[in-house]
């Protein structure tokens, strides 16, 4: 029998997310809990596994589409005596059965968060991003009493498909090509409706597109309701005037949280230039020693041990401001979120219990997280939870900024670039090594006070690490 998995809800009360690629194709077999696709939400990637053992019928939505959770997104066919974890793959929903499949609530496997609803929710629109060319894809079936033939190939142990009539077998949507190609067709002003693909199945190529505008060009064989473009270099070459990204998972979350976080905590931002030679020669001597070889002590790894050491001092700063219960809620420990730059977008994944690691274990810490974050891979769970945040500006040569608090958080430091500078030093000019930090704090739980208490300890412990000793 046909099952199809919805896309379950990965944590977090996330309502949707991307499909990145399939690991699977129609006509492969799969294991139980064999990684068959990754999906991007609003935080990271995520692998999603089987949750049945048997073979791939159906895709329904192809790479760089959004999905609702709840909708499907694959089908298996499988043994009819094959159950389902934590369920009974028995009960089919009437309305499965109308339609030749049987549909279950998604298995409760580590990984996948709580259970999607039943029902199938109206599907979105596709959106052009990238694809796999061993992927078919077909539309999620409708509830029709002659549903349009499935264009995916069956595997021969799956059940019989009712043969497609005249009238079913033409399109329902539109012609059949990939993202590229519908943006090419777009760009040169082609009416892809009017193409006869020359690919498998009928498939319109980037080809079948360019021989069409060639066509139009030279006034034969013109495609017809469609006026031809107006000459230009960029038309016959093919270069687009502009270029739109849709607002979508990592960029779509972390705009939404800096507006909610700017137009809900009122920011204060406080800046202190400090002199950071003292700290540089101490990283330099860690560096030569053997014993350290394998730890990547770099001077984040120190902000971020001073940072919480002041915060033993300024308990203030890792708070959080609960507007339901009207209460402020003091943490006693730190999850330590750290501003990640990525190919998809800022993130700020956090370290739990950051205090109570030394300085090596804080500097593997980093590098890990770093590495994980850049890779997409960070766990949903690390996205949500911190107390406070590091943001490094310094690594883009900038000396100081505003930082926009992460929401719920009290607190940010933005460190800035170390700079070789003339400073008074002993009753004399000489050549220091010097830093700007930016912090900024929620005003309704931290005052000015303790927001410069908080600022001036740091900067006191990397003006003089030996401080950090009689602090702690």
């Amino acid at each position: 029998m046909l099952m199809d998995f919805r896309l379950p809800d990965l944590g977090e009360g996330l309502t949707e997310s991307e499909i990145v690629n399939w690991h699977v194709g129609v006509g492969d077999t799969v294991t139980l809990n064999q990684v068959i696709a990754e999906v991007e939400t609003a935080k990271a990637i995520v692998e999603l596994p089987s949750p049945y053992a048997g073979i791939v019928a159906r895709l329904y939505a192809e790479p760089g589409v959004t999905v609702n959770v709840g909708e499907p997104i694959v089908a298996f066919e499988v043994e009819a005596s094959a159950g389902l974890v934590g369920s009974r793959a028995t009960d089919a929903a009437p309305d499965a059965a109308s339609r030749g499949t049987a549909e279950s609530p998604a298995p409760n496997l580590v990984g996948y968060g709580a259970r999607a609803e039943s029902g199938v929710p109206q599907r979105r629109a596709r959106r052009a991003g990238s694809e796999s060319p061993s992927v078919q894809v077909v539309a999620a079936p409708a509830p029709v009493p002659d549903p349009a033939p499935v264009l995916a190939a069956v595997p021969s142990s799956a059940a019989p498909m009712p043969t497609p009539t005249a009238a079913s077998a033409a399109p329902v949507d539109r012609p059949r090509s990939t993202p590229p190609v519908r943006k090419l067709a777009h760009d040169l002003g082609i009416d892809l409706a009017q193409l006869a693909g020359t690919g498998d199945h009928g498939l319109i190529t980037r080809e079948d597109v360019e021989a069409a505008a060639s066509a139009m060009t030279s006034g034969v064989g013109e495609v017809p309701d469609r006026p031809a473009p107006e000459p230009s270099s960029r038309a016959a070459s093919g270069a687009a005037r502009e270029t739109r990204t849709p607002i979508r998972s990592v960029r779509k979350h972390t705009a939404a949280a800096m507006v909610q976080s700017a137009f809900t905590a009122p920011h204060v931002t406080e800046f202190l230039t400090v002199d950071v030679t003292a700290t540089m020669e101490l990283l330099a001597r860690l560096k030569q020693d053997r014993s350290l070889a394998e730890h990547r002590i770099g001077i984040l790894a120190i902000v971020a041990k001073a940072l919480c050491i002041a915060v033993r001092r300024n308990p203030s700063v890792n708070t959080h401001w609960d507007d339901v219960a009207q209460e402020i809620v003091e943490f006693h420990y730190v999850n330590l979120g750290i501003a990640a730059a990525t190919p998809r977008g800022l993130v700020v994944p956090n370290i739990p219990d950051v205090g109570d690691l030394t300085l090596p274990e804080l500097a593997d810490a980093l590098a890990a997280l770093t590495a994980t974050a850049r890779d997409g891979r960070t766990e949903p769970a690390r996205l949500s939870g911190g107390t406070i945040s590091i943001t490094n500006i310094g690594v883009f040569g900038i000396d100081a900024g505003t930082p926009i608090l992460n929401p719920g958080e009290a607190a940010i430091l933005a460190m800035g670039a170390v700079r070789r500078e003339p400073r008074e030093h002993e009753g004399g000019i000489a050549l220091r090594d010097v830093m700007t930090l930016s912090l900024s704090f929620d005003h309704r739980l931290v005052d000015g006070e303790q927001g410069s208490r908080f600022l001036a300890d740091i900067g006191m412990m990397l003006r003089d690490p030996a401080r950090a000793f009689a602090m702690v």
